[in-house]
């Protein structure tokens, strides 16, 4: 039936082609006899256009999922780049580790040798220290016994006793008197009771115009009073005597084992006693801008005598000399007698070292 209709339709416009309505100018008329191959012709294609829909369908679907993989393969490529910036720069963090780490390394093995080195000098010390307390335990224990008491007593005794005849040879090769008369001398044994360091009784010094060394006589006058030294025979006579006081003080020193303070250069009548000044000059070190003050000692010699010497100088070598006797009356706790007394003090010093008191201390 619908065949029927459908060739009775094709029918109708096939033949009736005047009925066609003239707007649609486009419309081609075929003829019956074609109508068949046309048909054909049409149906094929529309095959053909259904079948490159189709295909074209199917290249879209490709063509999207080319386009999804490139888009994934472009972001993936970014990850990549991004990976391969990081892993670079943990290789330049590691090689950076890597050179502090070698450069720690080998500080570590110098800092290791040199504890090993105070290691080895403290295990040394420490035997030396522990070899050293045994013996100081083992001199307590004989100093705290009764013998070894008694022993060092005794030991002190000789020392001592050794000093006084010593400083006894001293006193005899140059005697300290005290002129009485015009020809008469005797020995100053009863002019001073100067007690030890702590007392308060000590008796007034005699003058020292009144003292002699081997005869000759030590006057102060000669550093006041320029118009002294007229008489040159006076000169020389102080001279010598502070000589012999030069020289008998550095014996008492070394017997004594006392480093004076100030030393003296022997030289008889023309000895020389030494005052090491401190100075403060600037120095720089290596470029630098600062400046540094550094103390340096001089050697400053001053003379004993006075015969072309400035006065201030020669009094104040006097000084000096009287301070090393001081010094030595300091040390085996007698007081002095003052600073302008040098042949006084050093009487008293003799007399102290050959008395008993000295050995009994």
């Amino acid at each position: 039936m619908d065949n029927r209709e459908q060739e009775d339709r094709d029918r109708t416009l096939i033949t009736g082609p005047k009925q066609i309505n003239t707007e649609h100018e486009n419309l081609q008329v075929i003829e019956w006899e074609d109508f068949e191959n046309e048909l054909a012709r049409l149906w094929s294609l529309s095959s053909a256009l259904k079948e490159a829909n189709e295909k074209k369908r199917s290249l879209q679907e490709k063509l999207q999922s080319l386009i999804q993989v490139k888009n994934e393969s472009l972001n993936k490529l970014n990850d990549l780049e991004e990976m391969h910036e990081r892993l670079e720069a943990r290789k330049l963090a590691m090689a950076n580790m890597s050179t502090h780490c070698k450069v720690t390394t080998e500080d570590a093995k110098k800092e290791e040798e040199m504890l090993s080195t105070e290691v080895r000098s403290l295990l040394v010390s420490g035997t030396s220290l522990s070899v050293a307390r045994k013996r100081l335990q083992e001199a307590n224990r004989l100093l705290t016994e009764e013998r070894g008491y008694v022993k060092l007593k005794n030991v002190q005794r000789k020392l001592r006793g050794r000093q006084q005849y010593m400083i006894s040879q001293v006193s005899l090769l140059y005697p300290v008197k005290i002129l009485v008369g015009p020809a008469q001398e005797q020995e100053l044994e009863s002019y001073s009771s100067s007690s030890r360091l702590g007392n308060s009784s000590a008796s007034k010094p005699v003058s020292q115009g009144s003292l002699t060394i081997l005869g000759l006589n030590l006057s102060m006058l000669p550093f006041t009073k320029m118009s002294f030294f007229t008489n040159k025979k006076e000169v020389q006579r102080s001279a010598s005597a502070l000589g012999y006081v030069a020289h008998a003080v550095p014996l008492i020193a070394s017997y004594l084992q006392v480093p004076l303070r100030y030393p003296l250069c022997l030289g008889g009548s023309r000895s020389y006693i030494i005052d090491h000044v401190p100075s403060v000059e600037p120095a720089s070190s290596h470029w630098s801008s600062n400046t540094a003050l550094s103390a340096h000692v001089k050697q400053a010699e001053f003379p004993l005598f006075l015969d072309g010497q400035d006065i201030t100088r020669a009094a104040y070598a006097v000084f000096l000399l009287n301070k090393d006797i001081e010094q030595l009356l300091s040390f085996i706790g007698v007081k002095s007698l003052g600073p302008r007394h040098v042949l006084a003090n050093l009487k008293e010093l003799l007399r102290s070292v050959q008395s008993s008191e000295y050995i009994d201390t």
